[in-house]
Formats: structure tokens, sequence, C-alpha cells
């Protein structure tokens, strides 16, 4: 498989940053670029990969800090992937003046994201799943050829996303993870926003929250 995935834990919320790279075509994706977004930039380049994509699993302004500085660095710089659900949140900076900070949200979504969509690097395609809960336009990325969901804010290794957050809705969390996570084969890896990484068996035997 030609697929190589780096993972980065940056700014002050500590959000997992992902860099999925195709070494064939030599593209990549960057997945909710959270922070210093030359970090994932510099990884790409070391590597000889393009950054062709900026896919957002959702809009909060943890998972975006970046998206500006990877794309003013590309060329031509990358269309943002984002469900038009979450555009709102989009627009206000991801939420960051509530929490004392002011960020650039980087080029506007182009590409509107949609349940049961096929996204692809390379050879690899990727499931879009719609898992609202967290936000409402939240979306996870599926790969089932190497068994990886890029979860965002859904579910994490014992714990799940937070719905005290504008628009958040526990139930509506909870049924998105019923639907949208335990119905994978348990061996599936779960790549999250915050924290290490964890399965979907690991999350169905000994999640408290489920």
């Amino acid at each position: 498989m030609a697929l190589e995935i780096l993972s980065f834990t940056l700014g002050p919320a500590f959000t997992n940053a992902y860099l999925a790279g195709d070494s064939d075509s030599k593209t990549a994706i960057a997945i909710d670029p959270a922070w210093d977004g030359h970090i994932i930039l510099n990884a790409a380049t070391e590597r000889g990969w393009r950054v062709a994509n900026i896919w957002l699993t959702h809009a909060h302004f943890d998972h975006l800090g970046g998206a500006a500085a990877v794309a003013d660095g590309s060329n031509p710089p990358p269309p943002v992937a984002l469900h038009p659900d979450d555009y709102w949140l989009w627009r206000v900076q991801g939420g960051a003046p509530l929490w004392g900070y002011q960020i650039d949200p980087g080029p506007e979504p182009t590409i509107d994201l949609k349940h049961g969509m096929a996204m692809h690097l390379g050879e690899t395609q990727f499931e879009v799943r719609h898992a609202p809960g967290h936000t409402p336009g939240h979306v996870m990325f599926y790969a089932a050829s190497i068994g990886v969901l890029f979860c965002g804010d859904v579910i994490f290794k014992g714990s799940i996303g937070r719905t005290d957050l504008p628009r958040g809705d526990h139930a509506t969390l909870i049924r998105s993870i019923r639907e949208q996570v335990l119905t994978l084969p348990d061996d599936t890896r779960l790549l999250n926003g915050h924290g290490p990484e964890t399965t979907v068996g690991q999350e169905r035997e000994s999640n408290p929250f489920l």
C-alpha cells in the first residue's frame, strides 16, 4: 500500500492533525490541519508530496487553525472540503474568539461534503460518513481498504466528543457513534482529534459512555 499517514499534535487544544500521503502519485491530504500549518507543510515537502486537498472533519477552530499556512505555502492552494452544516461555524473562525483567539480560517471551503460521498487519495478510496452531535456538520473519513477511520471529535479512547458547545447534541452524537462507528469492523483504527488512537472493538467493549 502506497499510503503513509503522519500524525501531529498541535495547538492550544493539543489537537491531532493528520497528513496522508500517497507515495505513487506524490500527493497528500491534510486532515484537520489544527495549528502551525508550516509543520505539516514541511513534512509534506520533505517527502516530495504536494498537498492536494484539505479535509475538515468539522469547523472548530482547533481543527483548522493551520489551514491558512498550509494553503499559503502550497502551489496551487489546495481546495478545502467541509460539510455545509458547519459553514456557519467556519464563518465565525470556528468559535476561536470565544476562547480568546483570533485565527485566519484559511481558504473558504469549496468542496461540499455529503454522507456517502467517495473521496480519493491515489488509489485509496475514503467514504464520507456524516456523524453530527459534536457539531451539526461533523463528518468522518473511512478508508475500508486500510481499516482506518479519521473520526475527528466523535469518539476518543474511553470518551466521546463534547456536546456542550453551540449546536452540540448528546443524543445525536450517541446515535452517530452507534450507526457510523460501531457498525465498522472491530479492528478498524480510530484516528481521532485528541488523545491516543484506539479501535472500534476496544471502544465497543470498554467505552463507559456507550
